[in-house]
Protein backbone atom coordinates (compact mmCIF):
# COMPACT_ATOMS: atom_id res chain seq x y z
CA UNK A 1 0.00 0.00 0.00
CA UNK A 2 0.92 3.02 -1.19
CA UNK A 3 2.18 5.74 2.00
CA UNK A 4 -0.34 9.19 1.85
CA UNK A 5 2.70 11.25 1.09
CA UNK A 6 3.57 9.59 -2.25
CA UNK A 7 -0.29 10.22 -3.33
CA UNK A 8 -0.23 13.58 -4.92
CA UNK A 9 -4.23 14.19 -4.39
CA UNK A 10 -3.36 13.79 -1.39
CA UNK A 11 -0.65 16.30 -0.79
CA UNK A 12 -2.33 18.94 -2.77
CA UNK A 13 -5.61 18.66 -0.39
CA UNK A 14 -3.48 18.98 2.75
CA UNK A 15 -1.43 21.72 1.66
CA UNK A 16 -4.26 23.72 0.14
CA UNK A 17 -5.65 23.57 3.58
CA UNK A 18 -2.87 24.72 5.26
CA UNK A 19 -2.48 27.74 2.82
CA UNK A 20 -6.59 28.08 3.58
CA UNK A 21 -5.31 27.71 7.52
CA UNK A 22 -2.59 30.27 7.13
CA UNK A 23 -4.39 32.82 5.55
CA UNK A 24 -7.76 32.58 7.27
CA UNK A 25 -5.85 33.04 10.72
CA UNK A 26 -4.02 36.64 8.72
CA UNK A 27 -7.55 37.54 6.92
CA UNK A 28 -9.58 36.95 10.69
CA UNK A 29 -7.75 40.58 12.14
CA UNK A 30 -9.92 41.79 8.98
CA UNK A 31 -13.18 39.68 10.02
CA UNK A 32 -12.82 38.62 6.96
CA UNK A 33 -12.43 34.39 5.66
CA UNK A 34 -10.23 33.36 2.52
CA UNK A 35 -13.90 32.70 0.56
CA UNK A 36 -14.39 36.97 1.30
CA UNK A 37 -10.64 37.04 0.16
CA UNK A 38 -11.41 35.00 -2.94
CA UNK A 39 -14.34 37.26 -3.86
CA UNK A 40 -12.79 40.44 -3.97
CA UNK A 41 -9.66 39.22 -5.67
CA UNK A 42 -12.49 37.95 -8.69
CA UNK A 43 -13.90 41.34 -8.84
CA UNK A 44 -10.54 43.18 -8.79
CA UNK A 45 -9.93 41.03 -12.57
CA UNK A 46 -13.49 42.89 -13.69
CA UNK A 47 -15.98 45.22 -14.16
CA UNK A 48 -18.76 43.50 -11.66
CA UNK A 49 -20.60 40.01 -11.92
CA UNK A 50 -23.78 38.81 -11.20
CA UNK A 51 -24.12 36.98 -8.40
CA UNK A 52 -24.87 33.73 -10.25
CA UNK A 53 -21.56 34.50 -12.35
CA UNK A 54 -19.67 34.98 -9.13
CA UNK A 55 -21.17 31.32 -7.57
CA UNK A 56 -19.96 29.52 -10.97
CA UNK A 57 -16.32 30.93 -11.20
CA UNK A 58 -15.91 30.66 -7.45
CA UNK A 59 -17.61 27.48 -7.30
CA UNK A 60 -19.21 28.68 -4.24
CA UNK A 61 -22.89 27.62 -3.38
CA UNK A 62 -25.18 30.45 -4.66
CA UNK A 63 -26.80 31.32 -0.89
CA UNK A 64 -22.99 31.13 0.27
CA UNK A 65 -22.51 34.20 -2.69
CA UNK A 66 -25.49 36.29 -1.04
CA UNK A 67 -23.83 36.28 2.53
CA UNK A 68 -20.39 37.07 1.46
CA UNK A 69 -21.60 40.01 -0.70
CA UNK A 70 -23.50 41.40 2.63
CA UNK A 71 -20.66 40.85 4.75
CA UNK A 72 -18.29 42.88 2.15
CA UNK A 73 -20.79 45.53 1.15
CA UNK A 74 -21.53 46.51 5.29
CA UNK A 75 -17.47 46.65 5.51
CA UNK A 76 -17.43 48.51 2.37
CA UNK A 77 -15.49 46.81 0.34
CA UNK A 78 -18.47 45.45 -2.73
CA UNK A 79 -21.85 47.39 -3.29
CA UNK A 80 -24.61 45.84 -5.29
CA UNK A 81 -25.54 47.99 -8.51
CA UNK A 82 -27.73 48.02 -11.47
CA UNK A 83 -26.60 45.78 -14.12
CA UNK A 84 -26.08 47.65 -17.47
CA UNK A 85 -27.68 45.24 -19.65
CA UNK A 86 -30.47 44.34 -17.57
CA UNK A 87 -32.30 46.66 -14.90
CA UNK A 88 -33.84 43.60 -12.99
CA UNK A 89 -30.24 42.26 -12.74
CA UNK A 90 -27.44 43.70 -10.06
CA UNK A 91 -24.18 43.58 -10.34
CA UNK A 92 -21.20 43.05 -7.72
CA UNK A 93 -18.55 45.51 -8.14
CA UNK A 94 -15.56 46.66 -6.10
CA UNK A 95 -15.56 49.36 -4.79
CA UNK A 96 -12.26 51.91 -3.76
CA UNK A 97 -12.10 50.67 -0.09
CA UNK A 98 -12.11 47.19 -1.06
CA UNK A 99 -9.38 48.36 -3.96
CA UNK A 100 -7.29 49.62 -1.02
CA UNK A 101 -8.05 46.34 1.25
CA UNK A 102 -6.77 44.19 -1.35
CA UNK A 103 -3.62 46.42 -2.14
CA UNK A 104 -3.34 46.22 2.19
CA UNK A 105 -3.17 42.63 1.66
CA UNK A 106 -1.15 42.26 -0.77
CA UNK A 107 2.51 41.97 1.57
CA UNK A 108 0.80 39.62 4.23
CA UNK A 109 -0.16 37.48 0.90
CA UNK A 110 3.13 36.82 0.08
CA UNK A 111 4.30 36.13 3.59
CA UNK A 112 1.65 33.74 4.36
CA UNK A 113 2.96 31.69 0.50
CA UNK A 114 6.54 32.39 1.40
CA UNK A 115 6.14 30.81 4.71
CA UNK A 116 4.18 27.64 3.03
CA UNK A 117 6.49 27.45 0.39
CA UNK A 118 9.74 28.57 2.45
CA UNK A 119 11.38 24.75 1.63
CA UNK A 120 11.88 25.84 -2.30
CA UNK A 121 13.92 28.04 -4.36
CA UNK A 122 12.88 30.87 -6.28
CA UNK A 123 13.07 28.74 -9.45
CA UNK A 124 11.27 26.15 -8.32
CA UNK A 125 8.40 28.25 -6.85
CA UNK A 126 8.19 29.25 -10.10
CA UNK A 127 8.21 26.29 -11.71
CA UNK A 128 5.28 24.68 -8.96
CA UNK A 129 3.12 28.18 -10.07
CA UNK A 130 3.24 27.49 -13.88
CA UNK A 131 2.43 24.05 -12.98
CA UNK A 132 -0.43 24.46 -10.74
CA UNK A 133 -1.71 27.66 -12.94
CA UNK A 134 -1.53 24.73 -15.94
CA UNK A 135 -4.11 22.40 -14.11
CA UNK A 136 -5.78 25.13 -12.49
CA UNK A 137 -6.69 26.30 -16.29
CA UNK A 138 -7.54 23.00 -17.49
CA UNK A 139 -9.39 22.15 -14.69
CA UNK A 140 -11.12 24.74 -12.89
CA UNK A 141 -11.87 27.46 -15.56
CA UNK A 142 -14.39 24.87 -17.64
Amino acid sequence: MRGLHSDTGYLLYRLGLRSGQLFNTFLQESGLRLRHYALLRFLATSEGALQRELSSRLGYDPSAIVGLVDDLEKLGFAARRPSPDDRRSRIVVLTEDGRAFLRDTDEAGLRVTNDLLQPLDPAERDTLHTLLQRVAEAELDT
